[in-house]
């Protein structure tokens, strides 16, 4: 019976000890595991700081790739870069009467043009003049009749290609030279009209342009009404800017 008596005690005690165990030291361990907090997504709009944070995470990969950094464009923060500076010139111009003209023309325009001479080849006028036709004497016949209605400052000479032409004159006024072309025309004579130029000292004027001005126009500086102009506007030849 002691034998017996003590097999059941044990058991009992073997029972309590497994129910404490389960109870009470497994769920502690199971408590001390540390669960992760749930973590949340959130847009970098929705962030201020992380929006900041990314745009400087961007510079600074930027900066280590060794890439050089853009050029500066035509606008920079929403304004007009206005340090652009731009030097034309305008001509060539025949004489000095003709330069200082138009330099006090640009002048009166809130302009500060630089006048310069240089050697190259300046439009002298138009040319009216009469292809002589063929025959002996078909010349001084031309010149004689021509006399004749008036036209005394007619001459022959070579034209164009070398062929002799009778010059009706040079002109500088469109209003004179269509007057002759029409006087040739009141003899029953066809002219022709061809530009001529003259080798030597012609004359520019330098000018620089703020970036809002807008480029010139030639006719404006005409020294006179009704004078026919070959006026360009080019760049400034290097070392004039």
């Amino acid at each position: 019976m002691t034998v017996i008596k003590n097999i059941v005690v044990c058991l009992a005690l073997a029972n309590a000890g497994y129910f404490l165990w389960v109870h009470g030291v497994a769920r502690s361990q199971e408590a001390s595991v540390t669960t992760p907090p749930a973590t949340t997504l959130k847009l970098v709009s929705e962030d201020p700081d992380a929006a900041r944070r990314a745009a400087a995470d961007a510079a600074g990969l930027a900066g280590s790739s060794g890439s050089a950094p853009d050029e500066p464009t035509a606008e920079a923060g929403g304004e007009l870069l206005t340090n652009v500076k731009r030097c034309i010139s305008v001509g060539p111009f025949r004489d000095v009467a003709e330069t200082a003209h138009a330099a006090s023309t640009l002048r009166s325009g809130g302009y500060d043009p630089r006048q310069r001479v240089a050697d190259g080849e300046v439009w002298a006028g138009v040319w009216v003049y009469l292809p002589v036709p063929p025959g002996p004497s078909a010349g001084d016949r031309l010149l004689a009749k021509l006399k004749a209605a008036g036209i005394d400052d007619a001459l022959e000479m070579p034209g164009p290609g070398d062929a002799p032409v009778i010059s009706l004159g040079l002109f500088s006024e469109q209003k004179r030279a269509q007057a002759r072309v029409a006087q040739a025309h009141g003899l029953g004579l066809d002219p022709g009209l061809a530009d001529r130029k003259r080798t030597g000292n012609v004359y520019w004027i330098d000018v620089d342009l703020k970036p809002t001005d807008g480029l010139l126009n030639p006719s404006d500086l005409q020294s006179e009404a009704g004078h026919i102009s070959r006026l360009e506007v080019k760049a400034c030849p290097t070392g004039q800017s």
